[in-house]
């Protein structure tokens, strides 16, 4: 027990040391910066004209909005720590900020995965069953939808955390560019790789239950859409689908790519 007192009191923060490697630190940076600033002003616009129309007041819209929001946070749990070392070159964290970064950061990835996966059932439910849509997805039922995914998400996720405090911390040297869960334990004294398994296992199931739920809902509504004899029903059903499809794309190419790539340099 001292030993892990000793520990913890030796190494209070981290250094960032993703970027060490990095030849133009200042050009990327800026890149970054522009980035996310376009996708706040994107996300904040989106949502406002949400808010303001009240022609948007609909169960679709709440979950766009839902997802910009997910959106947000997602970014702001990593970015302006890696804008900050690239242009600043403020490396080091302390390690209670780094705990709550890896938290947000984790919650956020598992909630775009919800709020997308919502939007496919969104989207089914009223190319599928156009008539009793109305009754059903309420705005009210919607809003509570999204509470509860937060609160299932942020459940599950807590043992992120729980698992991580206990441990002695050993190294101050974070290998990778933010406070993420494999790069924290790494900084523990003991063996990482139960840890990281057991974590990866829950994180695996979560993004392949989503998109396997995606999946499911889009060959329903494929099959929805074939049947349909009127021309003009089947282009307002693909142009209701085409941007969630995109918005799918986008994010589950690069995570699974990650999660490879994380694999990988084990």
């Amino acid at each position: 027990m001292s030993s892990t007192n000793d520990s913890r009191k030796v190494i209070t923060e981290f250094v960032v040391a993703g970027f060490d490697n990095v030849e133009r630190p200042l050009t990327v940076g800026v890149v970054m910066l522009v980035l996310y600033t376009l996708a706040m002003i994107a996300n904040t616009a989106n949502i406002c004209f949400i808010i303001v129309d009240k022609r948007l007041h609909q169960p679709m819209y709440i979950f766009i909005c839902h997802l910009a929001i997910v959106d947000m946070v997602f970014c702001t749990s990593s970015c302006p720590t890696m804008i900050g070392i690239l242009l600043v070159g403020s490396k080091t964290i302390f390690y209670k900020p780094c705990i709550v970064q890896m938290f947000v950061f984790h919650l956020g990835s598992v909630m775009e995965m919800f709020a997308i996966a919502v939007i496919a059932f969104d989207r089914f439910f009223a190319i599928g069953s156009p008539l009793r849509y109305p009754s059903v997805m309420t705005n009210f039922r919607c809003a509570l939808m999204t509470i509860l995914l937060w609160l299932v998400g942020a459940s599950v996720l807590s043992i992120l955390p729980a698992s991580l405090v206990p441990l002695p911390v050993c190294y101050s040297i974070l290998k990778y560019m933010f406070c993420d869960y494999a790069a924290i334990i790494r900084t523990t004294c003991v063996d990482p790789e139960p840890y990281f398994n057991n974590i990866s296992i829950i994180l695996t199931c979560i993004m392949c239950g989503t998109f396997g739920f995606i999946c499911l809902s889009y060959i329903k509504i494929v099959i929805v859409v074939v049947k349909m004899s009127i021309k003009s029903d089947k282009k307002k059903a693909i142009h209701t689908c085409l941007s969630h499809v995109i918005v799918i794309v986008c994010f589950y190419a690069p995570t699974f790519i990650r999660v490879v790539l994380t694999r990988i340099e084990q």
